[in-house]
């Protein structure tokens, strides 16, 4: 019942302060990996491009675009609102599930499992 109560708040709920300074913080500092893993893995590692290479680079995109999204409604005055924020959050759970499963699969081509 309580989870249903707080998934429910009225439109009017304002985060305390500090949440949207977290949340930007740990998109930025995510945003920041991404982009040092995709310089790394699209132009310094060595190799030949393979299939599970463009996969991990397709999923590095992908990561990047969903924590830029994340970044965007961060930044926006509506994300003071708790169900902006609550799906701000998803954005960037999303983006960092995503993030996750390609370091995987790059992992996995790196090492040269097949």
């Amino acid at each position: 019942m309580e989870t249903e109560d707080r998934d429910n708040a009225p439109s009017d709920a304002r985060m305390p302060q500090g949440y949207r300074e977290g949340i930007i913080t740990a998109i930025t500092v995510m945003l920041g990996f991404t982009l040092g893993f995709f310089r790394f893995w699209g132009f310094e590692a060595k190799g030949q491009w393979t299939y599970r290479s463009f996969i991990a680079a397709s999923g590095l995109s992908l990561a990047l675009l969903l924590q830029l999204v994340a970044l965007y409604r961060s930044l926006r005055l509506e994300d003071d609102d708790a169900i902006e924020y609550r799906i701000t959050v998803r954005w960037f759970v999303g983006s960092s599930a995503v993030l996750v499963a390609t370091l995987f699969i790059a992992a996995l081509e790196y090492a040269g499992v097949y």
